[in-house]
């Protein structure tokens, strides 16, 4: 980071805010901060203390090994996640300041869609007919409350009467049922994932960008992450034998890269901070073409998710540390760490080590994966604490601010399965 960073950091986001929202927003902090000192749940209250004493003296160390268990704490979280509510979505999360709620949030489809897709691949490698039960549950769900014109509605679940489409929640269901339909075999699966493609598919514009973005994140411009559909509009198009959603990928990806820079920095690739997105969505941009361009056979798009991830790689502290947003020219905009974005990142560069053979990769995410286990609490007597990860380090960063959403411990679970694999089972352990 430059010298000059930190002011940069300050003084855009006055820019960006303005000084009353900036003013609001920190009220609204002090309020969160002061519930987190004060919460009934003293082993809340320590974790928090310790997580932000961690933070400013740098004193996170980095856990190697211990992954079976890690994996399996992941994976019951998300479980206590879905019956944390009551029907057999998951729970956008656990945000312990929302006290009137008792912290769980109703479920989220767009979430509980992907995380179909990490808990058939563990229950998979784990014969675990429970938890492969459990998934396909979800997968009915959210067939149950899928729009009539295919789409799958932004924000948590709600009445028919108030869904609004979301071309990205629809990709990421999208996935979860590509994953159930390839695990029960049950048509159901493969005509949501049909409607949900043709929506899609539909809904891209004359350029090759989707339209339909949403009410819950800015308005006015392409989501260049949105790129991350064409994967599973592609893994359907493979499911049902149709070309036209194979097509449609790769036009989604190719256009996606056109507002990649020389540096390898995308523009438009953020939910709401453009100049300065998070490492979540530029996990998302990055897996989405290089899944797409291993499927496809493009060389063009692995460069490209190549080109994205190196100057990342290069940003990882020797803790294994990540800013959570970057600037165009890579320097750091943000003080806290995005946690779902750093396991993100650690599995595009899983995949980039399997697939060019490359140890530098495999080393940059192993980093990543081990510092983010340290942050991962497997001993409190909170159990909506154990197996979580938070959405940002320190708890109260940028990102999900004092909460754990479900996707961060979704995409915890998926870079722990991929270290896993990486390691060998020689090495889970120690």
């Amino acid at each position: 980071m430059k010298i000059t960073t930190p002011l940069r950091i300050i003084r855009d986001r006055l820019q960006g805010n303005g000084f009353r929202a900036t003013y609001w927003d920190m009220a609204k902090l002090a309020t969160e901060v002061h519930t987190l000192l004060t919460h009934p749940d003293s082993a809340l209250r320590t974790h928090f203390k310790h997580d932000l004493k961690r933070f400013l003296t740098g004193g996170t160390t980095p856990v190697h090994g211990d992954l079976p268990r890690r994996t399996r704490a992941a994976v019951d979280w998300l479980l206590r996640a879905q019956a944390a509510t009551p029907d057999d979505g998951v729970s956008l999360g656990y945000f312990p300041c929302d006290t009137h709620s008792q912290g769980w949030r109703p479920s989220y489809p767009e979430t509980t869609g992907y995380i179909m897709t990490s808990l058939l691949e563990f229950a998979r490698r784990h014969n675990d007919t429970s938890i492969r039960d459990a998934a396909l549950r979800m997968g009915y769900w959210e067939i149950s409350v899928q729009m009539p014109s295919g789409a799958v509605q932004g924000g948590p679940v709600a009445s028919p009467e108030k869904q609004t489409p979301a071309a990205f929640n629809t990709g990421m269901v999208l996935d979860g049922w590509c994953s159930a339909y390839t695990e029960s075999g049950d048509p159901a699966f493969l005509e949501a994932g049909r409607r949900a493609a043709d929506f899609l598919a539909n809904d891209l514009d004359d350029t090759g960008y989707f339209k339909t973005n949403g009410a819950f994140v800015s308005h006015g411009e392409i989501k260049t992450y949105t790129c991350l559909c064409a994967w599973a509009m592609y893994r359907l198009g493979i499911l049902a034998q149709e070309s036209k959603y194979q097509q449609a990928a790769i036009r989604s990806i190719e256009v996606a890269i056109q507002q990649q820079q020389d540096n390898g920095w995308f523009a438009h690739n953020c939910l709401s901070h453009s100049k300065s997105p998070l490492t979540h969505t530029m996990g998302y941009t990055l897996q989405g073409i290089l899944e797409v361009g291993l499927l496809s056979e493009r060389d063009d798009f692995v460069a490209a998710a190549r080109r994205g991830i190196e100057p990342l790689v290069a940003r990882i502290t020797d803790s294994g540390f990540l800013h959570g947003r970057f600037y165009a020219d890579w320097e750091p905009a943000a003080f806290s760490s995005c946690l779902t974005g750093s396991a993100q990142i650690a599995i595009v560069c899983y995949r980039l080590a399997e697939t060019m053979e490359l140890s530098n990769f495999a080393d940059a995410a192993d980093k990543l994966v081990d510092y983010l286990k340290a942050l991962q609490r497997l001993d409190s007597t909170n159990p909506a604490l154990n197996g979580a990860l938070a959405g940002s380090f320190p708890f109260i960063g940028g990102y999900m601010r004092s909460g754990y959403p479900n996707w961060a411990t979704k995409y915890l679970l998926d870079a722990l399965m991929f270290q896993e694999a990486h390691l060998g089972p020689t090495n889970r352990r120690t």
